[in-house]
């Protein structure tokens, strides 16, 4: 009778610790399933938060110099990312550090030098370090054919001869002086423009016979000018900084608008440009 009440329990036995081992993996799977969840819930929410895309508009103040590679990339980065607008402010980089650090709405500075970039940080209107994405060198600006026959920065210096300048604070205008003082000559324009654009459009109008502008200036304005090139001029290279405004209304497009600057995209068309690497 022992033996039988034994044996005979031992099937329900067996279908208790199945039905245990049953309920424990179902646990341990339900747990699994929900641990599971949380991550991937918190993956998505990482991932939705890092790969949120940029929308809106970005407001960019930018170097004269820059105009028609930035305009490209900023059709570039709209097409990019549909739903998003580059509007450009282009112009001195000194008269643009001011108005930002008078208060005007910006988001993202790109500058012709470290110096005029240096009025902005140290008004503490930059997020972060600025990053330098290209260099930049002078040439002289002449007249389609070069008619006055204009070979060397000396030659600027000739009698009866009509120069434009940027102005000292300008940073073509600093760069050009730099070169100047580099080789000892004094020079005294028939005028002093506050970009670089104004500068070139002298010679366009044939209101002067030169102008002391960047490789690149030249480059864009094809057959309006002739370009010479001048050994000074690698005395006086300009670096050109980039960077996102402490109050920047749009920092996330603003952000990315800057990565395609630096970007290999990017480099390439400001290489296009005429401009230098950094």
């Amino acid at each position: 009778m022992t033996t039988r009440s034994v044996s005979g329990s031992r099937p329900r036995v067996r279908r208790t610790y199945r039905a245990v081992g049953g309920f424990a993996l179902a646990t341990m799977a339900l747990t699994a399933c929900s641990s599971g969840d949380s991550d991937d819930s918190s993956k998505e929410s990482d991932s939705g938060s890092s790969s949120k895309k940029p929308s809106g508009t970005v407001t960019v103040f930018a170097a004269a110099s820059l105009k028609e590679s930035f305009t490209a990339l900023g059709k570039t980065f709209e097409k990019e990312h549909p739903g998003t607008k580059v509007s450009f402010n282009f112009g001195g980089s000194d008269a643009l550090a001011a108005s930002i650090t008078s208060g005007a709405p910006a988001d993202v500075f790109a500058a012709a030098s470290p110096k005029t970039m240096k009025t902005v940080t140290d008004a503490k209107d930059a997020k972060g370090t600025p990053a330098t994405f290209v260099r930049n060198q002078l040439e002289i600006a002449t007249l389609p054919g070069n008619p006055k026959k204009i070979a060397t920065l000396k030659d600027l210096t000739r009698s009866g001869l009509k120069v434009a300048l940027c102005a000292k604070e300008v940073p073509c205008g600093s760069a050009a002086q730099k070169a100047l003082d580099a080789s000892k000559l004094k020079l005294t324009p028939v005028s002093y423009e506050q970009d670089v654009k104004g500068a070139l459009t002298k010679v366009q109008l044939k209101e002067v016979d030169a102008s002391v502008v960047y490789k690149t200036d030249v480059k864009a304005a094809g057959g309006k000018v002739a370009g010479v090139e001048f050994p000074e001029s690698e005395q006086a290279i300009n670096d050109y900084p980039i960077a996102l405004l402490k109050n920047a209304p749009n920092a996330e497009a603003a952000t990315a608008f800057i990565d395609l600057v630096k970007s290999a995209q990017g480099q390439k068309v400001l290489g296009e440009a005429g401009f230098l690497k950094p």
